[in-house]
């Protein structure tokens, strides 16, 4: 029982942490010109629809 809940719990944190590098790296990512964002076959829109934050550290 409580094996399952520590692992519940350890899987949900990896979980809030992907999201908030994925939308760490959106906001990095959303700081490239139009034509580099072209060539990694991404675009703007794509990534403010991912959702985007920039932290200040």
């Amino acid at each position: 029982m409580s094996n399952s809940f520590f692992r519940a719990a350890y899987n949900n944190l990896v979980s809030a942490r992907e999201r908030q590098v994925r939308r760490y790296v959106n906001g990095a990512l959303l700081n490239l010109d139009d034509e580099s964002l072209k060539a990694m076959g991404t675009s703007r829109e794509e990534l403010r629809r991912k959702g985007a934050t920039s932290y200040v550290f």
